[in-house]
């Protein structure tokens, strides 16, 4: 079984590498880097992806320019999160004029099809602001295993817009899962002193990345996703660090770094940025590597 793994795995490489004299790229529209990293994964030089969120952004928050209406109007498809989190490209398409790009047609991948999406409740976002996580925690790709799920969407798409590539698309695909596959075994090794041990987040980003590595997040610093603490949320959180002695509390260049220097210097607890997306920090560079840093840090900071 090995040695006929290994002869696919050359053989999708021979494919996926063979290119096509003269073709033009697809152009691709991702709302985000990591379905914009994902999709070049399985594309290649076959497609030229841009994402319409910037790397430092924060997708959730993000306000569209004017010239991501003008990227729609020749994208040959439009990639989107899905589950409440990129709800601002709905308009986008509309001022776009590409009613194929919108919630049904037959240009627009909701990645999160087929994802088993964790934390599914109605959850309403009153005057105090806040994200809409209504349809369930909308952050699936932190689980590198649902990239198996999130590629196959993709190939799916790319299969039903450019059928005589097919083939090259899904060579594309089985290189980068086996990729993927020998990067687990190593996270897994590599992140196995960080596992249990308690933690706190700023925003309830990593619920999928918990489960897979079988870490603890004890608590969020935001009481609801994107609502700042309260005095006594935050005294709450002290009381979670002393009982559970909280080594490490979680946060991702973009936070705010005021409420969690607060708790570090009350508590003594490390503070470890970690990356949510793609390009998030420099060494995040495409999404094997997302995973290589966040596990990085983790590895080093409970070794």
């Amino acid at each position: 079984m090995g040695a006929a793994l290994r002869f696919l795995a050359v053989l999708a490489v021979a494919l996926w590498t063979a290119g096509a004299a003269g073709q033009q790229p697809l152009r691709v529209v991702a709302t985000t880097t990591d379905l914009k990293s994902l999709m070049e994964a399985v594309g290649g030089n076959r497609v030229q992806v841009v994402s319409l969120v910037p790397p430092q952004l924060d997708a959730e928050d993000y306000q569209p320019k004017p010239q991501d209406v003008a990227r729609l109007r020749d994208a040959a498809l439009l990639l989107r999160v899905g589950a409440d989190y990129d709800l601002w490209a709905d308009k986008l398409v509309r001022q776009s004029g590409r009613r194929e790009l919108a919630r049904g047609g037959e240009r627009y991948v909701d990645c999160s099809f087929s994802i088993a999406l964790l934390d599914v409740r109605g959850t309403e976002v009153g005057a105090s602001g806040g994200h809409a996580h209504g349809n369930g925690n909308p952050h699936y790709w932190l689980d590198p295993a649902n990239a198996e799920i999130i590629t196959g969407t993709m190939l799916e798409a790319l299969a039903r817009v450019d059928a005589p590539n097919a083939k090259f698309y899904e060579a594309g695909r089985t290189q980068f899962l086996q990729r993927l596959r020998d990067k687990m075994r190593a996270w897994d090794q590599a992140v196995a002193p960080a596992q249990g041990k308690p933690m706190i987040a700023y925003h309830n980003t990593w619920a999928y990345f918990a489960r897979r590595f079988r870490l603890n997040f004890a608590a969020t610093i935001e009481p609801r996703p994107g609502v700042p603490p309260t005095p006594s949320h935050l005294a709450g959180l002290k009381n979670i660090i002393k009982k559970q002695n909280v080594m490490a509390i979680v946060r991702q260049p973009n936070e705010p770094l005021k409420h969690v220097q607060f708790l570090a210097g009350k508590s003594g607890a490390k503070v470890l940025v970690l990356a949510a997306s793609v390009g998030a920090v420099p060494e995040a560079g495409d999404y094997l590597s997302l995973f290589d840093y966040n596990i990085g840090v983790l590895a080093q900071a409970f070794k």
